[in-house]
């Protein structure tokens, strides 16, 4: 009896974290970065998990949630953000949580960039098209 109640078990967890990955698997950070040096401003997709560059950064978002339209508008994302130096070891510059609606409250501190979030949403299935 034991047994099968191990074999559920796995199967349930197994599931969830299917379905969790599904979830959160083609999630995508909406990042926006300043260059100060050439006063250009960008906006960028960042898929979670899945390091993007600007500029010599390369940021990594790690988790972005954003809240259901009934409640108080708030989208935030985990980052890792380090800079990328020719024959040199990355160096990690930031790591932490980033708010849309308080973009200095927990801010990247950089000579020459800046990177803050705009919104999380999810990316659309990519199908092939019919002349492939």
């Amino acid at each position: 009896m034991s047994c099968w109640r191990g074999l559920a078990a796995t199967a349930v967890c197994a599931c969830l974290a299917g379905t969790a990955t599904a979830q959160t698997g083609n999630r995508v950070g909406m990042l926006r970065g300043l260059d100060k040096v050439t006063g250009r401003i960008s906006t960028f997709e960042a898929p979670v998990n899945q390091a993007v560059r600007f500029g010599a950064l390369e940021i990594t978002v790690r988790h972005c949630k954003k809240r259901p339209p009934e409640e108080p508008p708030e989208t935030s994302a985990f980052l890792e953000i380090s800079e990328i130096k020719p024959d040199d070891e990355p160096i990690l510059l930031f790591s932490g949580w980033m708010f849309a609606s308080s973009p200095a409250l927990s801010a990247l501190e950089h000579a020459v960039y800046d990177v803050w979030v705009i919104d999380c949403t999810t990316a659309a299935p990519v199908t092939p098209s019919a002349n492939e």
